[in-house]
């Protein structure tokens, strides 16, 4: 059997061995280029002594990098099937890895922690991305996490880091914006992946910022809701069932009850959350 750089097998020989076909139903789609997967965890900063939590490591082609780079990492994964081959991985590299097995949507690694930083980085299911993604932006501030290295589909990479006034902005982009510093780094290919999904990847870098004062995150929640459910109607029409007098509620901040949520930036969605609380 032929081994890759870092010493163990390459992924296909693994995926083989153990006979992990990806599942649709739950978000996956393996990355197989070891190459790629380096370039990911750079992405996130420098590897040496850091604490990595990584989501559905999978056959775990991304853990490896982060190993290889020096990381600790405490891995995420709920499908069963790929535990074997993370223990595999877990013995190559000694008291490095650590396996959580369970869904990250309920499941809270802060107790694994052992150094004073940690970051996530991960190449998301697809099933579940946005869902993460809202919850690690939503919780207390400045979170417990550095960064977040994340794979998206491009679609949804896009309204994370989109500009008022185009179709991509909207509740995830202002969710995102409005106390973290999102970019995205670098478009991954179909042909990538096993199986190859019918859409272009995109790996997001997502740094805290400053928490603007005044700002209650569910009110926040709320407002961009709202504002988007019905992104076609006016404002006066759309927040309707959040505020009693919608115009006048508008009016009070500045902002034009006949305008759009798209048109607004993210400081004047800042405003009106403001004004509701």
């Amino acid at each position: 059997m032929s081994t890759a750089h870092d010493g163990l097998p390459p992924l296909r020989d693994v995926i083989a061995r153990h006979g992990l076909r990806a599942r649709k139903q739950l978000g996956q789609n393996f990355l197989l280029d070891l190459n790629l997967t380096a370039r990911i965890a750079r992405a996130s900063g420098p590897l040496e002594g850091a604490e990595v939590v990584e989501i559905g490591p999978g056959p775990g082609g991304l853990t490896r990098a982060l190993l290889d780079g020096g990381a600790r990492v405490i891995a995420i994964e709920r499908d069963q099937r790929c535990l074997p081959a993370l223990a595999e991985i877990s013995d190559h590299w000694p008291g490095k890895l650590t396996v959580i097995e369970g869904d990250a949507l309920e499941v809270d690694p802060t107790p694994y922690f052992t150094g004073a930083e940690q970051r996530i980085v991960a190449n998301l299911p697809y099933n579940v991305g946005t869902a993460l993604l809202v919850g690690w932006l939503s919780g207390p501030w400045p979170p417990w996490w550095s960064s977040l290295t994340l794979m998206f589909q491009r679609e949804v990479a896009d309204r994370i880091v989109a500009s008022p006034n185009s179709k991509a902005f909207g509740r995830l982009s202002i969710l995102s914006q409005w106390r973290a510093e999102p970019r995205i780094q670098f478009n991954v290919p179909p042909e990538a992946f096993t199986p190859p999904p019918k859409v272009t990847s995109s790996v997001v870098r997502i740094t805290p910022a400053e928490q603007p004062e005044g700002i209650d995150p569910e009110r926040l929640e709320s407002l961009t809701a709202a504002a988007f459910n019905q992104r076609r109607k006016m404002l006066r029409q759309s927040l309707r069932g959040l505020v009693p007098d919608p115009s006048e509620f508008l009016e009070s901040a500045r902002i034009a009850p006949t305008r759009r949520a798209e048109t607004l930036s993210v400081e004047e969605f800042l405003t009106l959350a403001r004004a509701l609380s």
